[in-house]
């Protein structure tokens, strides 16, 4: 083996094919796109096709989709947006298990006056969703639930809390940079207002993100200038990276992720008979995510050590994994300060082989024994 990579949660590797055709834009399609010239022109039809199929994958309309640096910018630009146009609601729901970059710019607004309320979750990751039904009410701006949780893989049920924010008339964002690519998302059907997503993590370029804003919500720029993205994002398109990200979606969609769930769940198993103890649903769980506690051991230490054999995982989210605090997430599942230093998250590949699950459980064995 020269190298195991089981921290896709953070990121991925590039698909080849998505490198060649970025390659092929930069250097033969490099025009503006919103220039006037046949180059322009023929940058700005890559630009469209790229939006439309994106659009397609979420079951979206190719106008309700903007292209931003990745999902972190969407979910800022989803609170800045709304807070403009809706200045007589001062009330924000969000999960307690949500990405910083949900709760930072919570806690900013909070600082500006909005009630910040956080739904509380239970021992397998799930929201409650009788507590959204008695919180919300007409001073509600919009409710955040993200898709699926970035440290545990929990897969929360969007349909139904968008169907209770429909009911409610309150807007609903989720935030689905851990989902987009693998599962079925239906923006539509599910009364998905606003979504997030990226294209690093499924084989995509870095850098490159969208937010979904449903037709009819009233939204305001996130950046002034030449008017792209209609006026509310402006700045040269990455066309380039832009084409990467559709690229990688259609790739992505047509890749067997239930084998990866069968390797996945061979790999709980055995970590199970080692008495390791597996953290979040068991059921309605990412088919890559495996996220465990094991007692009596230091996880910091021992990714470390499987580092040193080549095998790469991580002790929670990479966006947080050079702070020395507990993470929010991991105390709203109920897990103990012992708990977390114990707690390693393995996110698989899609090309993993139970080749490389044996090899990976080989030699985690021996550091444990060690």
């Amino acid at each position: 083996m020269n190298e195991l990579y089981f921290d896709t949660s953070a990121t991925t590797c590039v698909y080849p094919e998505v490198v060649k055709v970025m390659n092929e834009i930069m250097l033969a399609e490099y025009g503006n796109a919103s220039s006037l010239h046949a180059l322009g022109d023929r940058s700005s039809k890559f630009l469209i096709n790229s939006r439309a199929n994106i659009a397609r994958a979420l079951g979206a309309r190719t106008h309700e989709i903007f292209f931003t640096s990745g999902t972190t910018e969407s979910n800022n630009w989803v609170f800045s947006g709304l807070a403009h146009n809706n200045s007589d609601k001062k009330k924000i729901l969000i999960s307690s298990i949500e990405h910083p970059s949900i709760r930072e710019t919570a806690n900013l607004f909070k600082n500006w006056g909005y009630t910040i309320v956080e739904i509380p979750i239970n021992s397998e990751g799930f929201v409650d969703i009788d507590f959204i039904e008695r919180e919300i009410d007409s001073s509600t701006l919009f409710v955040s639930v993200m898709h699926v949780n970035n440290i545990f893989g929990t897969i929360q049920n969007l349909k139904k809390i968008g169907d209770i924010c429909k009911r409610n008339g309150v807007l609903f964002h989720t935030d689905c940079a851990q989902s987009f690519g693998k599962l079925k998302i239906l923006a539509h059907d599910w009364n998905i207002d606003l979504l997030s997503a990226s294209a690093h993590k499924i084989s995509g370029p870095k850098g490159v993100g969208l937010l979904y804003v449903r037709e009819g919500v009233k939204f305001s720029p996130l950046i002034y200038g030449g008017g792209q993205e209609r006026g509310l994002r402006s700045g040269t398109e990455n066309v380039p990276g832009i084409v990467g990200f559709a690229k990688a979606v259609e790739i992505s969609l047509k890749e067997d992720w239930n084998k990866v769930s069968e390797t996945r769940d061979y790999i709980i198993a055995e970590l199970e008979n080692l008495d390791c103890k597996l953290i979040g649903a068991r059921e309605n769980r990412l088919c890559n995510n495996i996220f465990v506690t094991f007692p009596g051991i230091d996880a910091e230490r021992l990714l470390y050590q499987l580092s040193e054999k080549k095998i790469y995982v991580s002790t929670g989210s990479a966006c947080d994994s050079k702070k020395q605090v507990e993470d929010t997430a991991l105390k709203a599942i109920g897990l103990s300060a012992k708990d977390m230093k114990s707690s390693l998250r393995i996110s698989l590949p899609v090309d993993v082989t139970r080749k490389d699950a044996d090899y990976f459980l080989k030699v985690l064995k021996e550091l444990i024994k060690r």
